[in-house]
């Protein structure tokens, strides 16, 4: 190969997916070359090829991600054992702007689940009405490759991360690989699917992790790592692709969170594709989710329920890993798990903070779990970056209190009156169910002690503030009313019988007594005596109090006038005859 990369379109590596447990992988996969390409190689390309799998009885597939790669814009739907397949990712590159490279992903779990150990068939992989511009400068090419993961309860606990894209070198390449968490570097290893690479060209190529020259002579020397070879095979025929896997623990330090790998060559051309790690790393992995909360109208604290997960991790999540829940970067609380968390186990929680009073109704709330409050964590986890999560909140702000117009009742004796307290809600449109009624605000907030009649309510003091409260869902509104009392005009009755019949026996003047408490009634005869004159304390019974003669005696049946001062600055004495009979 020849020439300089343009780099027009090329995806970068990146991670793609992560299984934390007893995992490991294998991969399989052929050329569709029939020989290694170059500018004097027969210009054909087939259609189909055909890999074997073969797998042990306890080891249990989890995932398959199929992966083929070509010259030209792309042949995106192929098939495999005869079952269609489409490309649900793609991926592309170039060397310059003719010539064109491109690469397709596809999840065949269940495919390969389906059919267990055995021959895997790409076909309908058709690239041969492509190729031919590609023959003379030795870019022709295809191929595909699956990456098997599995499971197996013989494995240590290791951290496998899959990362892909689509990059290429000459001259140069160097691919940052984050997420890593290496516990234990024993059997450490790393593996690829490249495109292109050629086995009769070794100008000064080389493979390196964090700075060190890997190879696996001599399958792979030192000085052309990608040269048409799987690893896991032995095969040296996988013309232009290759399917390779190193052992890194020398190259790899407990402790690291990523390593880089850097590829040179003189000449060469070669896409790197896919990347597989596998690490011993025994490690929990703590995330937080908030499930639910509640918010209470009036109130500045929230409810929390929450679930801590320990998916994804190789070793269980301690007890007591600390939990920080957060507004704007301000602590509000804190909690701690309580047991042991095993791997792919959960634990539920809850917890009530309290709000600051002066914040805005819309909060956002961050929990952060493995967190000891000062944003610092004290538990290793497999991965540092995933421990928070937030939940955006409403707290439910009752409105300012809506003043009703006032209820006057007639004073009824000590200043107390009968109201019907729903008269204050006339005009509304009310639904009186959804209504109640309290002596108190707290009683109110605390729907405690509402007014069991409201339509016949006896005040306890004069004024009386009464606090109406109306259901409004998700919260509710708050109305004041004023309870007011007023003297009424008393209802003075035309006439009496004072004969000790327990019946109408006196001369009683409604709403009077015990309200106009200052009054003054004096009665006189036709001839204008005062025969009796009474107050609050003495009203008259029919007997003659005043004057020189029959003091003591009840007046004779007859009309008698009165005179009734109130001595109430709204009223004037009120005059009037009262007959009096036996």
């Amino acid at each position: 190969m020849f020439g300089a990369t343009l780099p027009l379109i090329a995806q970068d590596v990146s991670l793609f997916q992560q299984f934390n447990g007893r995992y490991d992988y294998v991969a399989i996969g052929n050329t569709l070359n029939t020989e290694e390409n170059g500018s004097y190689s027969n210009c054909t390309i087939l259609t189909s090829s055909s890999a074997e799998l073969i797998l042990d009885p306890s080891q249990n597939i989890v995932a398959a991600y199929l992966y083929w790669a070509g010259s030209g814009a792309g042949d995106f739907d192929i098939e495999l054992n005869g079952i269609a397949i489409s490309a649900e990712r793609t991926f592309s590159d170039s060397l310059d702007a003719t010539r064109i490279f491109f690469a397709a992903f596809a999840d065949v779990t269940d495919l390969v689940i389906n059919e267990g150990n055995g021959t895997f068939t790409v076909s309908e992989f058709d690239l041969t009405n492509v190729i031919t511009p590609y023959c003379p400068t030795g870019t022709n090419f295809g191929g595909w490759a699956i990456s098997i993961i599995y499971q197996d309860t013989n494995l240590p606990l290791n951290q496998l991360n899959v990362y892909d894209g689509l990059q290429s070198v000459p001259t140069f390449l160097s691919i940052t690989l984050d997420n890593l968490n290496v516990l234990d570097n024993e059997d450490a290893k790393i593996g690829f699917i490249a495109w292109e690479g050629d086995r009769n060209l070794a100008v000064t190529e080389q493979l390196t992790i964090n700075g060190n020259v890997i190879s696996n002579p001599p399958l792979n020397p030192a000085n052309n790592a990608f040269n048409g070879t799987n690893s896991f095979t032995g095969a040296s025929d996988l013309y232009n692709m290759d399917i390779d896997v190193y052992n890194i623990q020398d190259n790899i330090s407990i402790g690291d969170t990523s390593a880089t790998i850097t590829l040179t060559s003189g000449q060469d051309f070669v896409m790197i594709n896919n990347i597989i790690t596998v690490l011993n790393s025994q490690l929990p992995d703590a995330t937080i989710a908030i499930d639910d909360y509640t918010v209470n109208c009036g109130e500045n604290s929230v409810a929390l329920s929450y679930t801590i997960n320990n998916f994804n991790s190789t070793a269980l999540l301690p007890a007591n890993t600390p939990i920080a829940y957060y507004l704007n970067g301000i602590l509000l609380g804190q909690s701690v798990t309580l047991n042991d968390i095993a791997i792919n186990a959960t634990e539920t929680g809850s917890i009530v903070l309290t709000v600051p009073e002066t914040s805005d109704p819309n909060i956002i709330i961050t929990a952060v779990v493995d967190d000891d409050g000062t944003m610092n964590g004290v538990v290793t986890e497999i991965n540092e970056n995933n421990n928070e999560t937030s939940e955006d909140i409403e707290l439910l702000i009752i409105p300012d209190i809506i003043p009703l117009p006032n209820l006057t009742g007639c004073n009824e004796g000590f200043e107390t009156s009968t109201y019907n307290l729903f008269d204050a809600l006339v005009g509304l449109n009310i639904d009186e169910s959804e209504v109640s009624f309290y002596l108190s605000l707290e009683d109110l907030e605390a729907e405690m002690n509402s007014i069991l009649i409201p339509s016949n309510y006896n005040n306890l003091s004069n004024p009386e503030t009464i606090f109406v409260r109306l259901e409004s869902p998700p919260c509710y509104e708050i109305f004041q009313c004023n309870l007011d009392i007023e003297n009424c005009p008393p209802e003075i009755p035309e006439g009496f019988s004072p004969n000790n019949d327990g019946f109408n026996d006196w001369f009683n003047i409604q709403g009077l007594y015990d309200i106009f408490t200052e009054h003054e009634l004096s009665i006189y005869n036709r001839y204008g005596e005062v025969l009796f004159v009474g107050d609050n304390d003495k009203p008259w019974n029919g007997k003659i109090n005043s004057g020189l003669n029959n003091r003591g005696k009840t007046v004779p049946v007859g009309t008698y006038y009165y005179v009734l001062n109130l001595k109430d600055p709204e009223y004037k004495p009120i005059v009037g005859w009262v007959y009096v009979n036996y």
